[in-house]
């Protein structure tokens, strides 16, 4: 892409920038363009000023600004919103993989191999791996990510992942309750009084949200409770893996403290169903974890036709979903879980915003962080048609330009 001038584009914090020729635009703003939940306006051109979009409509009204750059006929739409990944950890499980693919069957103990890895790891180690990992997201159009500790499981080991990834994202949780840590498998109700005690004061400064895996072979939903009402006091607000391998408290209890989000979602009752349409609760699905484990789908089309609020993220970790590929995600989330391109894309942005309760992304209206990715298509239903293919061609977080995707840099 280029400024009318011929040079390219990189972006101003001081000035306003004209992005037109865009084939079409999601904006997830309903009252805009074809009145659906997208907003989707075709021949389309936004305005960024500063680091946030300033206007969105019609090319041919666009307002004159101080820059102004040719999107090329490609269709543009949010950043993606990746509210569930653990990306503070050491080493791999490859050969786990392996074997599960080869016919074993994925369990939550499985996390132990990490937690080892993990804590072995320098400080070093473990930025360079994260950021490495948020760096391959970006070029595929994730501009907001949301990251989890939960591979130290000890005091020390724990604030120093929070702190860690508090350095690169705001959206930072604290999850030492990602299973007992091998050093209380005796005593799991130590752990809990570590976990709800001395750990929660060393991780709360670096984190704004509170998790808890509430699974058979983690915690119970007794335990679950205690942890995240302990959370709550420290001002964290929760988050919940619920129902991934089994039926289970999980969703219940989410939409009984107010949780922002249950992720997995998997394992779903009836009432389930209805306590999360009505509640505020949203249902994150990550059907990377079913697909690298060969798992049965969540139903995302029961949950959208009972009024729930839907979320897609990639889960991305060493061991039960190695992909920090949101278009991916989506293009399973239209194959596999009965959602629409329309639906997935939304849930993939404004759905991912909602599960970390903010309005301030995975939309490109007026006051919205200009967050956007530009589509070597023109359409964003490409993302789902064409599954596998780079489509993501160039990548703007808070008006500025950071990846060229089909370039290979940033």
């Amino acid at each position: 892409m280029t400024s009318t001038n011929g040079s390219t584009s990189t972006g101003t914090n001081s000035s306003t920038t004209l992005i037109t020729n865009i084939a079409s635009l999601v904006t997830n703003d309903p009252s805009l363009g074809d009145r659906s939940p997208l907003g989707l306006i075709q021949d389309a051109a936004v305005v960024i000023d500063g680091d946030r979009i300033a206007w969105t409509g019609d090319s041919r009204e666009a307002p004159a600004t101080d820059n102004r750059v040719d999107a090329g006929g490609r269709a543009v739409i949010p950043g993606f919103v990746d509210s569930h990944s653990h990306l503070v950890f050491g080493g791999d499980r490859t050969q786990e993989f392996n074997a599960r693919m080869s016919g074993r069957a994925y369990s939550a103990g499985g996390i132990r191999t990490t937690v080892a890895a993990t804590r072995a790891a320098s400080d070093e180690e473990l930025e360079r791996n994260l950021t490495r990992y948020l760096d391959e997201a970006l070029r595929q159009g994730t501009t907001t990510f949301e990251t989890k500790s939960g591979y130290g499981l000890t005091v020390e080991h724990e604030a120093r992942a929070l702190r860690i990834a508090a350095a690169h994202t705001d959206e930072v949780t604290y999850l030492g309750a990602h299973i007992v840590s091998p050093d209380h498998a005796d005593d799991p109700a130590a752990y809990v009084a570590l976990v709800t005690g001395e750990m929660l004061d060393a991780c709360a400064p670096y984190a704004r949200w509170i998790d808890v895996f509430c699974e058979k072979g983690a915690f119970d939903g007794d335990q679950a409770r205690a942890i995240l009402t302990a959370g709550k006091a420290k001002g964290l607000h929760p988050r919940i893996h619920a129902n991934q391998l089994s039926y289970g408290p999980g969703v219940q209890l989410a939409v009984e403290l107010d949780a922002a989000s249950a992720d997995h979602c998997t394992h779903l009752t009836d009432a389930d169903v209805d306590a999360l349409a009505s509640g505020g609760t949203v249902a994150t699905l990550l059907p990377g974890a079913e697909f690298s484990t060969r798992a049965e789908w969540p139903d995302a089309r029961r949950l959208l036709d009972a009024g729930a609020t839907v979320a897609l993220s990639t889960d991305c970790n060493p061991g039960s979903s190695f992909t920090s590929s949101v278009p991916f995600c989506i293009a399973l989330a239209v194959r596999d879980m009965g959602m629409s391109p329309d639906e997935a894309v939304w849930s993939a942005t404004a759905g991912g915003a909602a599960a970390l309760r903010r309005t301030d992304i995975g939309r490109l209206t007026p006051g919205a962080y200009a967050d956007l990715a530009f589509l070597d298509a023109p359409s964003h239903v490409h993302l789902a048609y064409r599954p596998g293919v780079p489509l993501v061609r160039e990548v703007w977080r808070k008006g500025v330009r950071v990846s060229r995707g089909a370039d290979g840099g940033l």
